[in-house]
């Protein structure tokens, strides 16, 4: 069966409606021009029969089944001429005749007017017969088009198939693949070295990509390390006072984080495979552990941490990036609420972090998932929630937020099927 959005389809019907067009336009055009034959043929032999019978000294009128005539002039004048030819003027005309269909030609001749009357009805026999033959003409063309056109169609596309086939089975990284051979020097081979160029530009991008995100790992990664090893060192020492410990493990947390958050982007840039096999993780131990991670940035304000966890469900995630998610949600969170609380609730679909902060208006609201943007009070660099966006979508979930400007801001992670980016907001 042909879908009816595709090129297939498409093609066999423009072909049937066209060769259905032409066979009724055909068919009418034959048959207007064989009544038309008729008419001509009905009036030559009524015009013999009126020479025929008017060279006579007087006029015997014809009186046969098909043909009468009638006469009226100073000298003679038919009896019982039809009151619906009387008043013709010279032509010829087609006439009933109580219930008969007349062809009737008015003619003047030697100051006598002559009508003659054709009985029609063996003609309109005939022609209803041969209408019956035109209209079994135009339904074989139309059935007869339509299946050329699925054969056309067949053929025509069938270029365009192959070449669609094999591009939906290529993979960017295929050295030897190669789609000119699939086709001839026509427009689908246009169309197929056009791809051709487009997968060679690809692979060259694609692999500029790779040296370029191996670098940046290694670069990154080694003085990160180097950092990291430093302070190992650095918080060994027996004489440092505690504020400088504090600093020095704030500093190992940090930089900490960076390499997660490079290991985290470096699998967003990266396809996402999951094989059958492979375990769901949990996701209120990684709630836990970013809470405890972020709980220093309290730093004895006003604020009180809530955690419940109604519900502990188990999911297919790489651990970095739900990280990055729940810090994020966290971490600005804290940054907006000046007192109060901030709580989170792990459930079995979703993860809402609520808080009593400066809360957002409308406008805020409907922009805060966008890249790069930052709202009056923040002082990020407004990546964080737009991050967080890509990475729902990455696993098929939903990101709501629900703000009231004074009143603070509620923020859910819903763990279900693929929909939508969602914002919510009350005016």
């Amino acid at each position: 069966m042909f879908q009816t959005s595709s090129l297939r389809f498409r093609v066999a019907f423009y072909y049937a409606l066209f060769g259905a067009g032409l066979s009724v336009l055909l068919s009418g055009g034959v048959y207007f021009t064989v009544q038309q034959i008729g008419h001509r043929l009905m009036d030559q032999v009524m015009l013999g029969e009126l020479y025929e019978h008017a060279s006579e000294e007087e006029f015997e009128p014809p009186n046969t089944a098909s043909i009468k005539g009638y006469i009226r002039s100073a000298n003679q004048t038919s009896p019982n001429i039809p009151d619906e030819i009387q008043s013709l003027e010279p032509g010829n005309y087609n006439i009933a005749v109580g219930k008969t269909d007349y062809r009737v030609l008015v003619a003047d001749l030697a100051d006598a007017r002559y009508y003659m009357m054709f009985d029609t009805a063996s003609q309109h026999l005939q022609e209803t017969q041969f209408f019956r033959y035109v209209v079994f003409f135009a339904l074989f063309m139309i059935v007869s088009s339509a299946i050329g056109g699925v054969i056309l169609a067949s053929r025509v596309t069938a270029s365009v198939s192959r070449l669609a086939k094999q591009v939906s089975q290529a993979e960017p990284r295929d050295a030897d693949l190669s789609l000119i051979k699939l086709t001839s020097n026509d427009e689908v081979g246009d169309l197929a070295r056009a791809f051709d160029r487009y997968l060679r530009r690809l692979r060259e991008f694609i692999e500029r990509e790779n040296y370029f995100t191996a670098d940046v790992s290694h670069e990154l990664r080694t003085p990160l390390a180097i950092m990291l090893g430093t302070v190992e060192v650095l918080e060994q020492d027996p004489t440092l006072s505690e504020k400088q410990r504090e600093r020095i493990a704030r500093i190992r947390r940090a930089a900490q984080d960076m390499i997660e958050l490079t290991s985290a982007l470096l699998l967003m840039a990266r396809e996402q495979q999951y094989s059958t096999e492979e375990a769901p993780g949990h996701v209120g131990e990684v709630v836990r552990s970013c809470v405890e991670k972020h709980l220093p940035l309290i730093a004895g304000r006003p604020i009180r941490m809530e955690v419940k966890l109604i519900a502990e469900p188990d999911l297919l995630f790489e651990r970095p990036l739900l990280e990055i998610v729940i810090g994020n949600l966290i971490r600005n969170a804290l940054f907006h609420t000046k007192t109060g609380f901030v709580l989170l609730k792990l459930e079995k679909d979703r993860l809402v972090v609520q808080d009593t902060g400066v809360g957002m208006r409308p406008d805020e609201l409907a922009r805060a998932l966008d890249r790069y943007y930052k709202g009056p009070s923040s002082a990020g660099s407004g990546v964080g929630l737009s991050l967080v966006k890509r990475i729902c979508e990455r696993y098929g979930w939903r990101i709501l937020l629900d703000s009231q400007e004074g009143l603070g801001t509620t923020a859910e992670i819903v763990f279900s099927a693929a929909k939508p980016v969602m914002i919510r907001a009350d005016a």
